[in-house]
């Protein structure tokens, strides 16, 4: 097999440290890394060449103990335009909004020689673009997408450097293949059973990039006005994303919309000939567990056949019972360790001086554009998304006219992403 002998990490984030060390620990292979020069990038290449490009990941957890390592990098590329050498696997590990933007700065030549292209956190309809994209300059090969990152993982000290700390991994992802249950496929589920995560093999890989619970639950989150405030009025007392109102977003409506949202996604998934998700199950079994006590497996089971006042209840229990995290130890007071406080982060001056948006919900905004336009190439209703794509661009809108004297960043602009979702909608009327 000719995949994981030279490997090419795009991307120079915390995830892509964390890779480094999980990839050549598994794989013995040839290790690369390349990002874009940026004046946050600038901090991570200068540390990495004082310390003879080698990178440390730690972790917080003992029983994470097989996250962590050490390696040396073996060849480091300043912009992605200076990539060159031939690379057999490229692991994407950049946001979701800028996979083109990343693949269009490298050289021809380079893509041209790639067997696989893995796509570490990708959105739904991403290996469609990905796929269209390269399959113009190299049709043999494989795409493979997961359903999200294994683990959080983040700077030590909160200092860009060649340092990282992860302190949680997921119990269970999803992979997905243009090839089906490949060669790589295999080599990866067998590198996830070391780090002891489950790896879910889906039929096609829009089945694991719908198995992303960000894409059902930041939506209803971030895109409403008490969220919206939180992040760019530059006043006010600090909010949390997973608490009940007023201390965070979460309310009867916002309930509400979360679960008319994943109906609409459910309706995509059935005009794809897709087998739908339990989104209570879902959250339950393969992101956060609550107690039975809270929730009865009968009504985990059988969320999706419920009236939706009854699943509305039912989501509602399951954000309460995570306000503290269940399973931790009390301390002498009998207080459990606040789960749920999450800060709402608000906008900041970003490396390069200009205001900006944080990631959530920039990157969210992306993903329910994306699915948004899907949704309209099948013709299928989705007012919910609709309006909270409505809700969010109206919020940006007002902001940047707020602010005309000062440098914003290109997010402060309503996008339609056309060009992504041309690609996007090309390859699903080929599937």
């Amino acid at each position: 097999m000719k995949e994981m002998k030279h490997v090419l990490l795009l991307g120079t984030g915390p995830a892509a440290l964390q890779l480094a060390v999980t990839l050549k620990k598994g794989f013995h292979c040839r290790l690369g890394i390349a990002g874009r020069e940026s004046v946050r990038s600038l901090g991570f290449f200068d540390d990495l060449a004082r310390n003879d490009q080698m990178v440390y990941a730690s972790i917080q957890n003992e029983k994470h103990r097989c996250m962590e390592g050490e390696c040396r990098i073996d060849d480091v590329f300043q912009g992605f335009e200076t990539i060159e050498g031939e690379w057999d696997t490229f692991f994407v590990v950049v946001t979701t909004d800028a996979y083109m933007e990343v693949l269009q700065q490298m050289n021809h030549n380079v893509l041209r020689k790639v067997k696989c292209v893995v796509l570490i956190s990708p959105t739904f309809g991403s290996n469609s673009l990905i796929s269209g994209f390269i399959r113009r300059l190299n049709p043999d090969a494989e795409v493979i997408s997961f359903s999200t990152y294994y683990g959080d993982t983040r700077w030590v000290d909160n200092q860009v450097s060649n340092h990282v700390i992860t302190t949680g991994v997921k119990k269970k992802v999803y992979i997905g293949s243009t090839r089906g249950y490949s060669d790589l496929v295999d080599k990866l589920n067998r590198l996830y059973k070391e780090l002891n995560i489950e790896l879910g093999v889906m039929r096609t890989p829009l089945e694991a990039e719908a198995r992303n619970i960000s894409l059902y639950v930041h939506p209803a989150l971030f895109m409403n006005d008490f969220s919206l405030s939180a992040i760019f009025d530059e006043s006010g007392s600090r909010k949390y994303v997973y608490k009940l109102f007023p201390e965070g977003p979460i309310t009867q409506d916002l309930i509400r919309s979360m679960l008319s949202q994943w109906k609409e996604m459910m309706n995509i998934l059935n005009q794809l000939g897709m087998k739908g998700i339990n989104l209570l199950k879902f959250m339950t079994d393969d992101n956060y567990p609550v107690r039975n006590e809270s929730l009865s497996r009968q009504d985990i089971d059988s969320f999706d056949q419920l009236q939706a006042i009854h699943q509305e209840y039912l989501l509602y229990i399951r954000y309460a019972s995570l306000l503290i995290d269940p399973f931790s130890q009390p301390d002498a007071d009998g207080k459990y360790f606040d789960f749920s406080a999450v800060p709402i982060r608000s906008m900041f001056i970003n490396k390069e001086g200009c205001l900006d948006i944080p990631r959530m919900p920039k990157e969210d905004y992306y993903r329910i554009k994306v699915i948004q336009g899907i949704a309209r190439f099948l013709k299928v209703d989705c007012p919910t998304i609709d309006q909270f794509i409505k809700t969010y661009e109206d919020k940006i809108v007002n902001v940047s006219l707020a602010h005309k004297g000062r440098s914003l960043s290109n997010a402060f602009t309503a996008q339609s992403f056309e060009e992504d979702l041309e690609l996007i909608c090309m390859e699903l009327s080929n599937q």
